[in-house]
This record gives C-alpha cells, structure tokens and sequence, in this order.
C-alpha cells in the first residue's frame, strides 16, 4: 500500500463504528526553492538532537572530579534524558497542535540554547536542571518532526527520513569526536565545553526563522480533525510493533553506546582508542541511517532489512565476545550499519504505516513514549548483570537475544498497512 493513498481511495471505517472525524488528506507537499530551505531547516534541528547529551560522555570523567559526583550519579547526565524523551513524548502532539509545528520545533531549540546556558552555571543543580530542559526540547522535536516530514514532503519520506536520521548519528558522532579536542585546544571549562552546543541551536533557529511565516493557514475544518484523538491507535497491534521496534532498537544502541568503551577498556584497549571506536561507529552509523530508508521498496524489502540491520549488530556483538580489541575495527563498523538502519526504519515506519501527519504524530508519540522510557533502562540493566556476573560475557549474550524479539516486531512493522484502520 503507498504511503499516501489519494483521498477517495483511502479505507473507510464501517458504518457501525464510532463516528471520528476523517484524517484530512495529504497534500503534495513543498516544492521548489521552499522544499530546500524547509530541508535544511529539518536537517539543522535533527543536528541539534544528540550534540548536547553525546557531548556529556567524553567529559564525565572530568565532571565527576571536578564536581564530585558519584559514578551512578554522573550517569543520570545520560538516562535523564532518556526518560524525558520517554515522558514528554505524549505532550508533544498537544503543543503541536496548540501552538503549530513550525512555532513549535522554533520553541525546541529555545529549550535546548536554556539547557546549554543553564550549563554555565558552576552548580551541579544547574547541571542536571539544563539536562532536564535539553531533555524537554529534545524530546518534543523527536515526536514533531516525522509528522512534518510526512505533511511536507509525501513523495520524498524516504530520503527526508534518511537525512534526519542521518544526522542525528551526524550529530552524535561530531560531538564525540570534537568536545574533548575543542576544551583542550580553547582552554575551557567543561561547563563552557557543555556550552558551546547551544550555538548550534543558534543556528538551527535562525534557518528555521522563515517557517514561521511561510507555512499556509489550514482550513477550520482541517485544524478541528487535526485537533481530535486518533481513536483505536493503542489498541492496533500494528501501533504496538511499531512501538516494540523503535523501544528495543533504541535499547541495544543505547546500552552498547553506555558500555561499550568501558567493555573495550577492560579486554586492554586504551580510553582514547576506546572512545575512538564509539565515534568510528557512530560514523559508519551516518551511513547505515541514510541507506536504508533510501533504498526500502526499491531494492529489498522494509522486513528484509530489519532482519539484516539485526544480524550486522548481531555479529558485532559476537565478535565483541570472541575478540573485542583485535577484531575492533570490524565489529565496530558492523554496529554502525545495523544500528543506523534500525532506527531509520524505526522512524520510517512511523511515517509509512501512518496515513497523514495527525496519525504520524500521534504515532511517534506513542512508539517514542514506550520506547525511549525501555530504553533507558538498557544501560543501567547491562551494568548490573556485568556486576553480578563479573564479566561482559552474560550482558553481550543477552543483547543478543534481544535482538530476536526486535526481528519480529520489525516484520510486524514492515507490513504495507496503515495503523488504525477498521
């Protein structure tokens, strides 16, 4: 079934079913000179999704000497957001369709410039407290933005899904390679360090600027039925293995992301070769998240890929197992191409299997609300079965075997449907 079915062919609910107001229909989308412009903009914010949360992991052990703070307590900088990702998640449709999207995703990077100026503050209060407001904007531009990709460019969800993706492992990996050698070359402190990523936030909104006022005025009657609840949507089973895929794809990436310098260290790699290959990995990750979503329905199958995204962190987990330092390189680049083709399609499969930008948003609240609150529980579970287990054998096992349900709830997804359909 095409993403975007023509407005008189769409499924139509039974007569006996509860009355909703229909989905309005897609539009063509933009074109021409504000299709590029709206596309930097869209790449600009992704950018900005990762930058000031990744930044924190190459400096912790700076923060923890300087400030004091517990390990567990330093790694609350990482699951905090995660849970805000999680716990906002629902909010964002809301302040979409009170306040618009455009106006909306300008107020993210609001959030995140008074998250990294919050930073400056020599106080650890104000650390978490900035965390805690990079976490709301961040988190509500997550929920937002597959629903203006699919509004603004129907024709083109693939390649804008792959951009998007493609930076948030753009931006994740820049801030790993860059915030230690910038302190060191600047002379900063890690708060200004933390600081300096609201600058790009800066520019991010100054793109975004002309939004505001290029967007069309909708129809009373379109804003009304893009006000009103999609009904049946936490009962559709395809809702839920959209869910399932986005919660257990960002668990294995975020727990192997938390863990997997530290299981390089421990089997005799340096720190700086072991943070290398996190950012090696984030890397080959740019490529995997822009592939993927590019070639779905041209060249092989969304549930085909889903398997093969699964299998290369598969092996990669393996080989971690049988010879972690000597193999590094490949295991790393085996990560980077499954873990960046899971979540573009994770995200993919929340602009395909709904049928309009209010289903999207509705959708991707829904699968980011479950998915990022499992996900932040992947870290902290792995250490502690390292713990008890006093090795990295039984946490390597048991990201494998999570890889199976995540297989099957990716065919589950990959079915050409759109969610709440009766």
């Amino acid at each position: 079934m095409p993403d975007d079915l023509p407005t008189d062919t769409r499924p139509t609910r039974p007569a006996a079913a509860p009355a909703a107001p229909a989905a309005p229909a897609a539009g063509p989308g933009v074109t021409g000179r504000r299709a590029l412009l709206l596309g930097a903009g869209v790449v600009l914010l992704a950018l900005n999704l990762r930058p000031a949360l990744v930044a924190v992991s190459p400096l912790a052990g700076t923060i923890r000497d300087d400030s004091g703070m517990s390990a567990a307590a330093t790694s609350l900088l990482t699951a905090l957001p995660l849970l805000c990702f999680g716990l906002l998640a629902p909010v964002a449709p809301r302040l979409g369709r009170r306040l618009g999207m455009e106006r909306s995703l300008l107020g993210t990077m609001a959030l995140i410039c008074a998250g990294t100026a919050l930073r400056l503050l020599d106080s650890v209060a104000a650390l978490f407290a900035g965390t805690v407001v990079i976490g709301a904007g961040i988190a509500v531009a997550n929920v937002l933005l597959p629903g203006l990709i699919k509004r603004d460019f129907p024709a083109r969800a693939g390649l804008m899904t792959g951009l998007y993706s493609m930076s948030l492992f753009g931006g994740a990996a820049l801030a790993a390679g860059v915030t230690v050698p910038v302190q060191q070359a600047a002379g900063l402190s890690w708060q200004a360090t933390l600081a300096c990523w609201g600058a790009l936030a800066v520019v991010a909104a100054v793109v975004w600027l002309p939004q505001l006022r290029s967007r069309t005025r909708v129809a009373a009657t379109v804003a009304q039925q893009a006000a009103h609840p999609v009904r049946g949507l936490w009962r559709d089973p395809l809702a839920w293995q959209v869910t399932g895929y986005m919660g257990l794809q960002s668990l294995s990436y975020y727990a192997a992301a938390a863990w997997l310098p530290t299981m390089l260290e421990d089997a005799g790699a340096s720190a700086g070769d072991a943070g290398w290959m996190l950012s090696f990995s984030s890397l080959l990750g740019i490529a995997g998240s822009f592939l993927s979503p590019v070639i779905v329905g041209r060249r092989i199958r969304a549930g085909a890929l889903a398997a093969l995204g699964a299998l290369l962190c598969a092996a990669g987990f393996a080989g971690m197992l049988t010879a972690p330092v000597g193999g590094a390189y490949v295991w790393m680049t085996l990560l980077g191409l499954g873990q960046g083709a899971a979540i573009s399609l994770a995200l993919l499969f929340i602009v395909q299997r709904a049928p309009d930008a209010r289903h999207t948003a509705q959708l991707s609240s829904m699968a980011q609300c479950f998915g990022y609150v499992l996900a932040a529980t992947g870290p902290a579970v792995l250490g502690a079965v390292h713990d008890a287990s006093g090795s990295w054998t039984v946490p390597l096992a048991l990201l494998l075997v999570l890889l199976l349900p995540q297989i099957a709830m990716g065919l589950g997804a990959a079915r050409p449907r759109h969610v709440a359909e009766r």
